[in-house]
């Protein structure tokens, strides 16, 4: 069993940067692969970025690539999501995610945290 909790979002002007945590309880944390969706108002749940369990391969949707970075300390059981030149088409609610097959079989789910961001 794994539990995810997100912390990290809030408020900020297009430009800025927010940093986004996603710890993880379980001794199995190493094990899944790790990642962050996002759902805005009146929109589905998308993709934004993914990282294997051993950090050596990161995906990221088009609409972030450049802009963020996704890492992971498993000695931490934390992940990571660095937004930097936010948007305001970025705001959002921020799902952590962990699956240890497939991306469309998520495993967990964390409970999310709001970014807005102002223009």
């Amino acid at each position: 069993q794994v539990q995810l909790v997100e912390s990290g979002g809030g408020l900020v002007q297009a430009g800025g940067s927010l940093r986004l945590s996603c710890a993880a309880s379980g001794r199995t944390f190493s094990s899944y692969v790790m990642g962050w969706f996002r759902q805005a108002p009146g929109k589905e749940r998308e993709f934004v970025a993914a990282i294997s369990w051993l950090s050596t391969v990161t995906d990221y949707a088009d609409s972030v690539k450049g802009r963020f970075t996704i890492s992971r300390d498993n000695a931490k059981n934390t992940v990571y999501l660095q937004m930097n030149n936010l948007k305001p088409e970025d705001t959002a609610a921020y799902y952590c995610a962990a699956w240890s097959s497939r991306r469309d079989n998520i495993n967990y789910w964390g409970q999310g945290t709001q970014v807005t961001v102002s223009s």
